[in-house]
């Protein structure tokens, strides 16, 4: 994409979130004192908002700005995308609010018109982002305003880019080729190699790349350096993917003991009113969806037994929690009763053939885990935390994966931030324990609620849940 085309695209965003926060404004106040629909005691004339509006406008389109929501960013969530929205809305609503106060201390308003513009103005700015943002996708997966992308590096990082990228057509790449370390097979992952490290600057021109991602976690410093300054002259974005154990010690504390440096790996957030307000929450949570879920998982039970009459209804598992404590786990039993009577304790494949008819379904939608949310009542489970394993297996990875206990610093959960990231089922261990190690390191209550509205969207969309 172009500068000049970018520059474009940023002037329609500001000028569309400019025009969603006037109509909000003009909605807000056609409710509080037109409609009839709200009692007044004092009627004030549109007037009497024009600076508000004005104000509210430039603050608004500045702190979307500031947060970045004009710089083209393919790979932002939608919850992320919600979050900034409300933030920026509420800042500026702040701004506005006291800055007329300040410049037109006589002039009344209402505070529930305000709040009314704040509310619709996060609403309408929200509906119009979403509406161009399918139009995007729309057009990116007909070619259109897709970015050329070559991957630097043929091995299983480069491969797991590579399946990310198909298997998310809106964000907008499509990958062209590899670059190999070495010289050697003309094809990789079934796509070309397009030549090799040395050669990067001429295959970015020849082949007209938009987009470098360095997927080759062993790379020395120098060399990566080098990549960089090879490519110095070429317009093209150049993002690296991480190094496992670089990326769960990322978050580093500097600090120094009497004058002496030291470096520190960041220590876990859960800690005191972080984990009494954490704790607070699964409550909170577990207990009304326990008790909206109630019909819903009765009706999963009989239909268990009616399809299925020679097993129990659930299934009560052993698997690792916090400090590496065994739990009775509980799901809805989705295989057959003799399941691993002949294989032992193994993980579920696709279309595996020891599930009922009616478990497949289950597990596609993740109805199995329903009844776990006993589990995070009584205090076994949280909300939010590392998925739990069975014995046999942290046994296994405990003794092959770097950091992979100290998943188990925390309580399990029934989602969390690996599986959000499409990290369930069958998938790479050593990435599903860094991004559990980060969520462990980094926890926030907003990240707590991010992961579990995406965890809405990914039961429905995930293709690893089988």
């Amino acid at each position: 994409m172009s500068r000049t085309s970018v520059v474009y695209i940023t002037l329609v965003l500001m000028a569309v979130d400019a025009l969603a926060v006037v109509n909000a404004v003009v909605t807000a106040y056609y409710l509080r004192f037109a409609s009839n629909l709200i009692a007044f005691e004092e009627f004030h004339p549109f007037l009497n908002y024009l600076g508000y509006l004005v104000v509210l406008v430039i603050a608004t389109v500045v702190v979307l700005g500031a947060n970045g929501m004009y710089r083209p960013r393919r790979s932002i969530s939608w919850v992320d995308h919600i979050y900034l929205i409300f933030t920026s809305v509420s800042v500026a609503t702040a701004i506005a609010m006291v800055s007329t106060s300040v410049v037109w201390p006589e002039t009344s308003s209402s505070r529930l018109m305000v709040a009314l513009a704040w509310a619709l103005s996060i609403l309408y700015i929200t509906v119009v982002r979403y509406v161009i943002y399918r139009l995007q996708v729309s057009l990116r997966k007909r070619g259109i305003g897709v970015h050329r992308l070559l991957i630097v590096g043929t091995g299983e990082p480069a491969h797991l880019v590579l399946e990310r990228i198909r298997h998310s057509p809106g964000i907008g790449y499509r990958p062209v080729g590899f670059l190999a370390e070495e010289p050697g097979p003309t094809v990789a992952h079934g796509l070309p190699v397009l030549g090799t490290l040395d050669s990067i600057a001429e295959v970015v021109r020849t082949h007209q790349i938009h987009d470098v991602v360095i997927a080759i976690p062993t790379l020395s410093r120098q060399r990566l350096l080098d990549l960089v300054t090879q490519c110095a002259n070429e317009k093209v974005n150049i993002k690296v993917f991480p190094d496992l154990f670089q990326f769960m010690t990322s978050g580093v504390n500097i600090g120094d003991l009497n004058g002496l440096p030291l470096i520190s790996v960041k220590d876990v957030a859960l800690r005191g009113w972080n984990l009494a307000i954490k704790r607070a929450m699964d409550v909170v949570v577990s207990a009304i969806a326990l008790v909206l879920l109630s019909p819903l998982m009765l009706l999963i039970a009989l239909l268990i037994k009616i399809t299925s009459p020679d097993g129990p209804v659930f299934l009560i598992q052993e698997r690792v929690g916090l400090d590496g404590r065994p739990f009775p786990i509980i799901k809805f039993r989705t295989m057959r009763p003799d399941a691993e009577k002949e294989t032992g304790a193994v993980w579920a494949v696709p279309n595996d053939p020891r599930r009922t008819r009616l478990g497949a379904i289950l597990r596609r939608y993740s109805l199995d885990e329903l009844p776990q949310f006993i589990n995070v009542l009584v205090g076994d489970m949280s909300l939010v935390g590392p998925r739990p394993e069975r014995p046999v297996f942290v046994e296994q990875f405990r003794r092959t994966i770097p950091r992979y206990f100290e998943r188990h610093r925390e309580k399990a959960g029934l989602t969390g931030w690996a599986q959000v990231n499409g990290l369930r089922g069958n998938t790479s261990i050593e990435e599903r324990t860094a991004y559990d190690v980060w969520y462990i390191e980094n926890w926030s209550l907003w990240l707590d609620i991010k992961i579990l509205l995406k965890t809405l969207v990914v039961v429905f969309t995930d293709r690893n849940a089988y």
